[in-house]
């Protein structure tokens, strides 16, 4: 009797712990899981600036913006550069509005805008002379770990200018940029930040980078 007591005691505590792990994992399940949160580059000019009607720089098309595998999707993605530089990891509870390469496409348009009619490379329309078209591969977009405690966003991409030639593009010019700032925490909102700062001061440099190119162009031409 005293063994079917034991025995009894033990199923019943058996079943008592499944109803309990069961309700417990049914509560966990309705619990509203952590949304992720999202970035972007910020709303950009929220008051338009004053200019001139007539652009003032030569017309640009702009192509869509190409990059690797690992930056195709809306992940914030980091490296530790003092432990394992080669891989990429993704920060759990944040992500991009749209691939970085899309994000960087339309922080470029709307720099260059500013100052030129750019063009998407569907749109052909008719200018005085052929406008030059800017094709880009972004590379790295990472928040970049030299120790725990030093961070920065990391920016490299390959532009090249080429010039529509009889049905054709004519290579014009090459250049890869490095981009690098320091960011304020060591988190995702802190790479995020450090990421716009970089993409911001590349696109700097690539304007004038840019205004080089054109005018040694406008000075072969007769």
């Amino acid at each position: 009797m005293k063994n079917i007591a034991a025995y009894a005691n033990s199923t019943g505590a058996r079943v008592l712990f499944g109803i309990v792990f069961l309700s417990l994992t049914a509560c966990a399940q309705l619990q509203p899981q952590p949304r992720a949160v999202v970035y972007d580059f910020g709303p950009g000019a929220i008051t338009e600036v004053p200019r001139n009607r007539m652009a003032t720089l030569p017309t640009l098309v702009l192509a869509d913006v190409e990059s690797t595998a690992a930056l195709d999707s809306t992940a914030v993605l980091y490296r530790l550069g003092y432990s394992d530089a080669q891989q990429l990891r993704p920060y759990a509870q944040a992500r991009w509005s749209m691939a970085p390469a899309q994000l960087v496409r339309q922080r470029l348009r709307e720099q260059l805008g500013q100052r030129r009619a750019v063009l998407q490379a569907a749109q052909g329309l008719a200018t005085n002379k052929p406008a030059l078209t800017l094709h880009l591969e972004l590379d790295e977009f990472s928040h970049w770990f030299e120790t725990p405690e030093r961070s920065s966003g990391l920016v490299r991409l390959r532009a090249t200018i080429a010039q529509p030639d009889a049905g054709v593009e004519r290579l014009m010019a090459q250049r890869s940029f490095v981009m690098q700032r320091s960011a304020s925490s060591a988190d995702a909102a802190g790479g995020v930040r450090a990421l716009t700062a970089a993409t911001d001061a590349l696109i700097l440099e690539m304007e004038q980078w840019l205004a080089q190119v054109e005018g040694a162009q406008s000075l072969k031409v007769p």
